[in-house]
């Protein structure tokens, strides 16, 4: 591990040097792809660093012990700084196995969240508002910038479908294991009887693609234009500005009509499709390895019923991993990094099990 991590540190040199030069400063890409990958490594040579510097510190402290001409009150000073470091030590080995773990190279990556009211009519729409009302309080929290692509609202209030953007730094990589089925027991407000009803609910978070990661030839595209709907009032267009475009050699339809604008919703639409070609590939490519993909949290299916929402035990309930939280109101109004939290930290434990049995 020290031979791989020193080769990291000269890399980290190497590229603060290419950096400092003028040709490089003024190729736009070249200093951008380089700035990526310098951002990338940087929290492994600072661990790597202090590492070093622990491990310094329990050989000096060794020469003093092993020095017989050292008074007792100084050894007794070498033992303390002995045990602090090697403790260092071994937190930072602990730590510098996950950071050298192989990156997902989408982690830093915007998203486009896509949820869906799935079994259960209005109630599901409702939770549906309720899930979209979740994640743009965790954005808030975190400072991201959401923006709705396209909605459509039911008369109580409720989405059959809303889909919108996160923007804001490693919104990916916390939020990359949403994807799945999300389901909610409750007494819905047109039950008059008091029964607790199950629904379902189908998010979908998607790394923003760059156009250079995916390219779409204008030909293959069917764009019609249509009057948006909704649940009425103001959001309601009298022209047709919303957008649907049909990706004619795979069959994926995206529809926009959040904005008035036609153009803001062809720019919206085609950045959604690029997102949903991306991830088709990204499946395609995972495909051989599906066996791996079911030891980890990611899996990305759709289909997968991932978490429960019981409201009259006011609890959570994530089924990949068996994690119950008891405070589902604040989940429910965006505290979610301590369920995201132990989402990451089991994907990490479960890779490492990986990487120990395939060594």
């Amino acid at each position: 591990m020290l031979d791989k991590l020193k080769s990291v540190a000269e890399r980290y040199d190497q590229i603060n040097q290419q950096l400092l030069d003028p040709g490089i400063a003024s190729d736009n890409k070249a200093y951008t792809a380089l700035m990526r990958e310098l951002k990338g490594i940087a929290p492994v040579v600072e661990k790597y660093n202090e590492y070093m510097g622990a491990s310094k510190a329990v050989d000096e402290a060794k020469e003093v012990l092993a020095d017989s001409s050292q008074d007792k009150e100084f050894k007794q000073l070498a033992e303390e700084e002995l045990s602090l470091n090697r403790e260092i030590c071994e937190r930072c080995a602990e730590e510098l196995k996950i950071l050298l773990l192989p990156r997902d190279p989408n982690d830093d990556k915007n998203v486009i969240v896509e949820i869906r009211g799935g079994a259960g009519g209005d109630e599901a729409a409702l939770f549906a508002a309720a899930l979209y009302r979740m994640y743009s309080m965790y954005a808030e929290s975190r400072r991201w910038k959401t923006e709705v692509y396209t909605s459509n609202q039911t008369g109580l209030g409720g989405y059959k479908e809303v889909s919108f953007s996160i923007d804001g730094e490693g919104a990916y990589s916390r939020l990359k294991f949403e994807s799945g089925v999300h389901r909610v027991q409750r007494v819905p407000e047109t039950e008059s009887q008091g029964r607790v009803h199950t629904s379902t609910v189908t998010v979908a978070v998607l790394p923003e693609a760059e156009e250079v990661e995916v390219e779409i030839n204008p030909d293959d595209l069917q764009i019609d234009t249509f009057r948006a709907g909704g649940a009425g009032g103001q959001h309601v267009n009298k022209t047709e500005s919303a957008i649907r475009i049909i990706h004619l050699p795979t069959g994926l339809v995206v529809e926009c009509q959040d904005e008035r604008s036609q153009h803001k919703n062809r720019d919206k639409a085609v950045k959604v499709l690029r997102s949903r070609l991306y991830e088709k590939k990204l499946a395609e490519q995972t495909d051989e390895i599906a066996s791996q993909r079911k030891l980890q949290v990611g899996t990305g299916d759709r289909s997968e019923r991932i978490r429960t929402y019981n409201y009259p035990q006011g609890r959570m309930t994530d089924h990949r991993i068996g994690l119950t939280i008891y405070k589902l109101e604040a989940i429910l109004n965006g505290d979610l990094d301590e369920t995201l939290d132990a989402l990451i930290t089991f994907d990490q434990a479960e890779k490492l099990n990986a990487e120990g049995g395939a060594q």
